[in-house]
């Protein structure tokens, strides 16, 4: 992903056809006349130790770069961890075309809960990890891959999390969970325009050729760099244009939670993420939760794109409160009280 400085004005023609489209369809439940709501069951507790595992063990694989043995290795891996959950899982393949002139065998993956079932909302993450590790603060070890514990393998091990509490906490909605390649494949050198589309491989092509056809979720949540320690969550920018009503809901909650030292309603700038290509190319309405940072050139943590970027960097408690966040989210919708 790219960070705000690297977003160029031609961006602006894309933000204010999003607020017009999303406008007029922000949500099915506003067009819903206004009924008693139902009480709240019990939310089920995200694992943290769980999901932590996750993490540790998409980082024994190794740097999951497309076309490595690692990559094929956590891809199996993951797929059967799905499986063992109970959801139908599609493995969509393509040829990643990098800037450096590289095609790379790719695969998204998309788990299902209740696939037959209209009313859908749509959680997503990468699980892909750089292949260099060429951020400004990096010092060594510059045209090495990273292992990508947080960028990467702390989205991914939550929505593996999340898989294993819907198999023991069942919904009536449908959810589907998509893992993301080739997101971290791009060009951070280029200050051009045209440079935005060589991140997010996977997203443009799950978004121009989507897993079922007339696929509308009733939105999107993208979790990116979820799991360090201090980390925080600011308003991301594009998301507040293109789904401010999903914003609000979902910062409203992480605050009735007491999260509100890792959700913090201030404005986080702007970032090229796969939410931005799932909202311009599929037109569904997406939103990124996104470590930000204000004290580094890339505005984001010290350790991303570098070989810091290890399990030293994952706390417990930030996955927690990012998955307890996004259970609530699942669960307050399957009661229709979000």
């Amino acid at each position: 992903m790219q960070s705000k400085n690297q977003i160029m004005k031609n961006k602006i023609f894309f933000v204010i056809t999003i607020i017009l489209l999303f406008n007029a369809c922000k949500s099915d439940k506003s067009q819903e006349p206004a009924t008693e709501q139902p009480e709240v069951t019990t939310i089920p507790s995200f694992n943290r130790d769980s999901a932590y595992h996750f993490v540790a063990q998409q980082v024994a694989f190794g740097p999951r770069v497309p076309g490595s043995v690692p990559h094929q290795a956590c891809k199996t891996w993951m797929v059967e961890k799905f499986k063992s959950y109970g959801a139908t899982v599609i493995e969509q393949d393509f040829q990643a075309k990098t800037y450096y002139n590289k095609t790379l065998p790719s695969t998204n993956i998309i788990a299902q809960f209740n696939p037959s079932v209209g009313k859908r909302i749509l959680i997503a993450a990468h699980w892909d990890s750089r292949h260099a590790a060429d951020a400004p603060l990096s010092t060594e070890r510059k045209n090495e891959p990273i292992l990508g514990a947080d960028d990467g393998g702390s989205g991914t091990a939550i929505i593996l999390e999340i898989a294993r509490q819907l198999q023991q906490n069942p919904v009536a909605i449908g959810i589907d969970l998509i893992l993301f390649d080739a997101e971290d494949l791009g060009d951070s050198s280029s200050k051009e325009a045209s440079s935005t589309t060589t991140w997010c491989l996977g997203s443009q092509h799950w978004a121009r050729n989507l897993h079922v056809a007339n696929y509308r979720p009733q939105y999107g949540i993208l979790l990116d760099m979820v799991g360090s320690k201090g980390a925080q969550f600011p308003i991301e920018q594009f998301s507040n244009q293109i789904a401010p009503q999903v914003v609000t809901e979902v910062w409203q909650l992480a605050e009735s939670m007491g999260y509100t030292n890792y959700f913090p309603k201030t404005n986080g700038g702007a970032v090229t993420d796969d939410h931005y290509f799932v909202s311009s190319i599929a037109r569904i309405p997406m939103i990124d939760i996104i470590n930000r940072s204000t004290t580094t050139e890339s505005g984001f943590g010290v350790y991303w794109h570098t070989h810091d970027d290890d399990m030293d960097v994952i706390d417990r408690k930030t996955l927690k409160a990012v998955g307890q966040l996004m259970l609530g989210v699942i669960y307050r919708e399957n009661e229709g009280t979000l």
